[in-house]
């Protein structure tokens, strides 16, 4: 039976709460399925597509680079000391997945060194499958789509048609876009930290664990937000005081009046309901999401008010995501093997899209 949170599941002592994904709603029921996932490092493919095209000529070399079980961090800092620059001169686009086969792009500034011979570059698990220029340094998010290929295994407790009917959901009415367990760190430890700094037990020096630290407590707050609106007022709805944003963009707009022309449009998947991404200011929702947002604003309070004092803005975020290009393939007759295939915009998570299928 799928379990809800309130305001009673909270300990009043704890000033800061740990919400676990486990715990989030389920936008179409929770599955009865399991699987197992992620057994080869093949099991778990992602490709990275730039939203640009490197222009081919320029200052900063761009690697396309292949790499299995291997963090993209530390693959930054063993280029960098191939080539003997910092670290700080090498850009890639976004993290990716320790366990598995991934595809990134990697740039490396050329500006205060020549250009080495790549073929010399040997590591084991790394393959460089492209090379060329541009003028400009890789920055984060310069994302236009991942592409997963995903391989599950000795599938229980559901049959094909089921698991197919659940495919079909997620096509027509996408899966909440809820942040995944990597934005969290391993057992939590960046919400440990975190109440521990915004409580003054400890000091966060560097910027990037800062940034990593408000991201996760930003990031709580949102799937709350976004739990707390599906346990009340259900999935694939609109509700009185929604704050819509147009698909692809970061354009926002309130639902002053929900009319046929808004559901219509809903539906088609042009325009997206928001949850809050927290930080100072007023919450622009209204009416009953204004009640649910703030409900969890209340609740969460010493890190709405620590992210606050960070100087971090209210900003909106799409609720609903809605994998492109989603497929699934059998081996024959048999729940042995599964392989889904989906793409995804950037600053989303293929595991929000597993959790609506099955339970690993």
């Amino acid at each position: 039976m799928e379990r809800t949170l309130n305001e009673t599941d909270l300990d009043l002592s704890e000033p800061y709460p740990v919400f676990k994904i486990e715990d989030l709603a389920y936008a179409h029921d929770v599955p009865e399925g399991m699987a197992k996932f992620k057994v080869y490092a093949a099991d778990f493919i992602v490709r990275e597509t730039l939203s640009f095209e490197p222009e081919g000529k320029g200052t900063h070399a761009y690697l396309y680079i292949e790499k299995t079980n291997t963090n993209t961090e530390w693959l930054a800092r063993q280029l960098a000391r191939f080539v003997g620059v910092e670290a700080r001169e090498i850009g890639y686009a976004g993290l990716k997945d320790r366990n598995a086969v991934t595809s990134q792009w990697f740039s490396i500034n050329l500006e205060i060194t020549d250009e080495p011979d790549w073929d010399e570059f040997q590591l084991e698990g790394v393959k460089i499958l492209k090379k060329t220029l541009h003028r400009k340094k890789l920055k984060r998010g310069a994302i236009k789509h991942n592409d997963f290929e995903i391989v599950l295994r000795d599938l229980e407790q559901l049959t094909r048609e089921e698991l197919s009917s659940r495919i079909n959901k997620i096509q027509s009415s996408g899966v909440p876009n809820y942040f995944a367990q990597q934005r969290f760190g391993h057992d939590y430890n960046n919400l440990t930290r975190g109440a521990k700094w915004f409580d003054g037990a400890i000091k966060i020096k560097k910027r990037a664990d800062k940034s990593m630290i408000l991201s996760a407590a930003r990031s709580m707050i949102f799937n709350q937000m976004l739990s707390h609106r599906i346990q009340q007022k259900g999935w694939d709805k609109l509700i009185n005081g929604d704050i819509m944003m147009l698909s692809g963009t970061h354009s926002i707009f309130p639902a002053a009046e929900i009319d046929d022309e808004l559901q219509a449009r809903f539906h088609q998947g042009d325009i997206h309901p928001t949850a809050a991404l927290w930080g100072r200011g007023r919450l622009s929702s209204e009416n009953d999401l204004l009640t649910i947002e703030q409900s969890v604003a209340d609740m969460l309070v010493q890190w709405c008010e620590g992210l606050e004092k960070q100087g971090l803005k209210q900003e909106r975020r799409a609720a609903r995501l809605f994998p492109e290009n989603l497929s699934i393939q059998f081996t024959e007759d048999s729940l042995e093997k599964v392989t889904l295939a989906f793409s995804l915009p950037t600053g989303t998570y293929a595991t929000a899209v597993l959790r609506e299928i099955i339970r690993f």
